[in-house]
């Protein structure tokens, strides 16, 4: 059967694409910020906003939506006080994220165990219209948000102390950044799942790097290896009948591969003293 004569793989491939676009979008600036890891710290997290939802019975989306900006916030403003390095307020991410889940997923219902799976890898069948139209909105925002203020974060990812001295608002550009990492990860998590998101924000930046220079130019490939990873990670879900997440991430990361692969050949092929 044709995948996209169904309504579901219809709702799940326009979910991904949209994912593919946002999530390298702002993935570019926490790799050139070397925060790499704030996707899975900020997803820790977001589990326990799911977790919260099954157990006071709301939706567990705008429930994960909350928890994740407030916590990507709150660790944001530590690290900015300069009493808690990078690293640590990661590990505080990652630890108290995933103690808050599984401990509120133990006071909620017995099945919402079976249903967090879908939360935390992903689920084909379980993008809603409704999601649709939130991941929709959210990722527009997202990507009008580069647009428009992409230079601006760029200066203060690239170089924290030229970006204050330029008269930039760094503070209010570095909790930016933290609120859109947060709304990124609960965007893509019902296509990607909470524990595989981080992979869709760094391995396609990281894969661009390794084909094109300058800023500009690897945004813009990021953007379009996401794309190709998450809908060709959907599809290839469906037929294999995997958890979505698990082969967008594998496709990404054979992306990477190549990429690497072929640069490394190509600067060992290229004669001594030529130019690029």
């Amino acid at each position: 059967m044709n995948p996209l004569t169904l309504d579901f793989m219809q709702r799940a491939l326009l979910a991904a694409l949209l994912v593919g676009l946002a999530a390298p979008a702002v993935g570019v600036f926490l790799v050139q910020r070397r925060l790499a890891l704030m996707g899975d710290g900020i997803g820790h997290i977001a589990l326990t906003g799911v977790a919260l939802g099954f157990l006071l019975g709301t939706a567990p989306v705008l429930t994960a939506v909350v928890v994740a900006i407030v916590g990507a916030v709150v660790v944001e403003l530590v690290r900015q006080q300069g009493r808690t390095s990078g690293d640590v307020a990661l590990a505080l991410m990652f630890y108290g994220g995933i103690a808050g889940g599984v401990l509120l997923i133990g006071l909620s219902d017995e099945g919402s165990g079976a249903t967090l799976l879908s939360y935390l890898f992903g689920s084909l069948t379980s993008v809603s219209p409704t999601d649709v139209a939130v991941i929709s909105a959210l990722s527009g925002a997202l990507l009008l948000t580069v647009l428009v203020l992409g230079r601006e974060l760029f200066a203060v990812c690239h170089d924290e102390e030229y970006a204050t001295v330029a008269g930039l608002p760094v503070r209010f550009l570095n909790l930016l950044l933290a609120v859109m990492a947060a709304v990124t990860v609960t965007v893509a998590m019902r296509v990607v799942g909470l524990l595989l998101v981080s992979a869709l924000m760094v391995v396609p930046v990281a894969t661009a790097q390794q084909l094109v220079r300058g800023f500009r130019a690897t945004v813009l490939l990021s953007l379009a290896l996401g794309v190709v990873a998450a809908v060709s990670g959907v599809l290839g879900s469906y037929y294999a009948d995997t958890a979505p997440g698990a082969m967008i991430v594998v496709v990404a990361l054979l992306g990477f591969v190549l990429a690497s692969v072929g640069s490394l050949l190509v600067r060992r092929l290229r004669p001594v003293g030529a130019t690029r």
